[in-house]
């Protein structure tokens, strides 16, 4: 069996996908604060409705803010070869890709502001068929392995 792929991304990764639960976990409470306005101005439930809602939105807020991130942060690995490009990932079913470098098209780098507030970037590797994503690396890292990817996939490509 093949080993797994031995590159990590970028601590700092954990922290943005930390901060991305939390803005969900914001829009769930402003649901939840919806559900109360409806119960006293619309039309009353009865109170175990309420309990409920207020316990799976704590049961999601921990789940979005603290246990997804770190499980996440674990799983997420990527190595780049000669040959071809493995990533695994995934927190309930984990995935594991193989990208040959014949088949890449173009390799980007994109940033979105929590990225960019922690000087991270996001690799992305196209194919014909589909796209595939290096999340959170440190700007110098994607850029290098922006660059590699590229170069491996034009000798891959010329030895066609």
């Amino acid at each position: 069996m093949r080993p797994e792929p031995s590159k990590q991304i970028d601590r700092k990764g954990l922290r943005v996908w930390q901060i991305t639960g939390g803005i969900i976990s914001v829009m769930s409470l402003a649901v939840l604060a919806g559900l109360f306005v409806i119960h006293i101005f619309v039309a009353p439930w009865p109170t175990w409705v309420l309990v409920v809602a207020v316990i799976l939105v704590c049961l999601f807020i921990v789940l979005q803010t603290w246990i997804l991130p770190k499980l996440r942060f674990r799983q997420w690995r990527y190595e780049v070869s000669e040959h071809e490009i493995e990533l695994k990932y995934g927190v309930i079913v984990v995935k594991r890709t193989l990208v040959p470098m014949v088949r890449v098209q173009h390799v980007d780098t994109r940033q979105g502001p929590l990225l960019r507030a922690h000087r991270l970037s996001s690799v992305t590797i196209s194919t014909a068929a589909t796209t595939h994503e290096i999340p959170a690396l440190s700007n110098e890292v994607a850029d290098e392995l922006r660059d590699r990817i590229s170069v491996l996939a034009r000798v891959a490509e010329e030895d066609v």
